[in-house]
């Protein structure tokens, strides 16, 4: 974003310091307020992301009183603006109580035009991550399918998909890497369905061994096998009316595949030890993180089973291949855990977004909530970096060095941290040293957080 374009409101009541603000800021869109009433129209009236505020404003130049509340009253206003509190020589007092209030950084008189200007920058860059940060969680909730959150292509056609699909009763088989989601878009299945009134039910058929689960989808009669002290119907029976959810079916064992097909053909059942066919009426869906083809080849999977499953196949692709999906559901998640366990206000460092943005995840959408999770309740400081994160293997640095403007940004600071280091932290000499502006120099300086840098 140009500087030109970014509004910039001043309130200051010494004309002689107006005058010399806006030269200070002459590539900035400045409007000047004099005192509490002008400030505040201002900030209603141009929503200005940066603000710089004297203390001392009449009727209490003198003071502070005025300053305070009108703080206060901005900060109510509008929570996100940043503002700068211009007070006092050394006045720590006062600088102190005004960033405990609320204000993003505090500026001693006499101004230094070159020291504001730096701080003003940064305010405006954390102003736009943060309405990033605003605008994407904002975003989610215009996702297609509840529960779902994407922002890419690939995730979106199968969105698009689901919503063709989901008002039939056609079969549907659901594919996908574990932890992609593959039940989440089996729930949506129901909820947009004619059934959506009746029973969702799921069965994982990896889960259950196998001389149970013929019981657990069928049913049994009452002394069927021992412990079967009394009559039972099965999840196919308590699903009728709505939705049978079969997840990992890739799993099934072959005479189970048999007596499936059969009752997918045929929509009756007979329980375990019955004689007696049940009428079912169902819709089933399916899911495996397997490739069922192979297993047709290796005679593990009927394949005339896998053509009634699957009449409509729906993959969904792993968290690797969703462009930005990784970072805005790694936002989702924070905001969501963080205020379960009453940690509001936790953030990602720019460390822990590109390593987030760079990782393969292996375990998916589960693997990103989990180790999400984990950071929320592990992390001691409001800030979330890559190793809480358990993704600090490899630095952050190193995690974005694909992007040759950071290469160089990051190599410039570096440089300039060492020839601070040289001369003793003196900001001049050591501009003069490397051959640039006092301005940039304190920019590298700035932005050199993560070095523990202070000038």
């Amino acid at each position: 974003m140009e500087t030109a374009t970014r509004k910039l409101l001043v309130i200051e009541d010494d004309p002689g310091l107006q005058t010399q603000l806006r030269w200070c800021f002459e590539n900035y869109d400045v409007e000047i307020a004099g005192d509490r009433e002008a400030a505040l129209e201002a900030v209603l009236k141009h929503k200005p992301p940066v603000i710089t505020l004297d203390l001392g404003l009449p009727p209490d130049a003198d003071g502070t009183s005025v300053g305070f509340s009108l703080l206060e009253d901005i900060l109510q206003q509008a929570p996100h603006t940043k503002i700068i509190v211009v007070t006092g020589n050394n006045d720590r007092e006062h600088a102190t109580r005004s960033v405990a209030m609320g204000a993003y950084d505090f500026f001693y008189k006499p101004i230094d035009a070159d020291m504001l200007e730096l701080i003003v920058n940064r305010a405006y860059r954390l102003y736009d991550l943060e309405e990033e940060n605003r605008r994407l969680s904002t975003h989610t909730v215009e996702s297609p399918l509840e529960g779902v959150i994407t922002g890419g292509a690939s995730m979106l056609q199968v969105c698009r998909t689901v919503e063709k699909v989901a008002p039939t009763d056609t079969s549907v088989l659901i594919l996908g890497e574990s932890g992609t989601g593959k039940e989440l878009l089996a729930r949506a299945l129901h909820q947009l369905s004619q059934r959506k009134e009746g029973r969702f039910i799921a069965i994982n058929c990896a889960a259950i061994p196998e001389n149970l689960l013929e019981s657990e989808l069928f049913g049994y009669e009452k002394g069927a096998f021992t412990g079967a002290a009394k009559q039972t119907p099965g999840k196919i029976e308590t699903a009728s009316g709505g939705t049978l959810f079969l997840d990992e079916i890739g799993d099934m064992p072959a005479p189970l595949q048999a007596k499936l097909l059969r009752f997918l053909q045929e929509r009756v059942i007979e329980r375990v030890g019955g004689r007696k066919e049940i009428p079912v009426d169902v819709r089933v869906l399916c899911a495996t993180h397997k490739d069922l083809h192979e297993l047709i080849r290796a005679n593990q999977f009927r394949e005339d089973l896998y053509y009634r499953v699957g009449e409509v196949s729906i993959t969904i692709p792993a968290l690797r291949e969703r462009e930005g999906d990784a970072l805005l559901l790694a936002r989702v998640f924070l905001e969501r855990i963080s205020k379960q366990q009453g940690k509001q206000g936790q953030r990602f460092s720019k460390g822990a977004m590109a390593a987030i943005e760079n990782y393969t995840w292996p375990g998916n959408v589960r693997e990103l909530e989990n180790r999400v999770k984990r950071a929320v309740i592990m992390a001691e400081h409001k800030q979330i970096n890559a190793a809480d994160l358990e993704l600090g293997g490899r630095s952050a640095d190193e995690l974005a060095t694909f992007n040759l403007r950071e290469i160089r940004d990051r190599a410039d600071r570096q440089a300039t941290i060492r020839a601070l280091n040289h001369v003793g932290g003196k900001v001049s000499q050591a501009a003069e040293l490397l051959g640039i502006s006092r301005p940039t120099c304190l920019l590298y300086t700035s932005d050199a957080a993560d070095d523990q840098w202070r000038v």
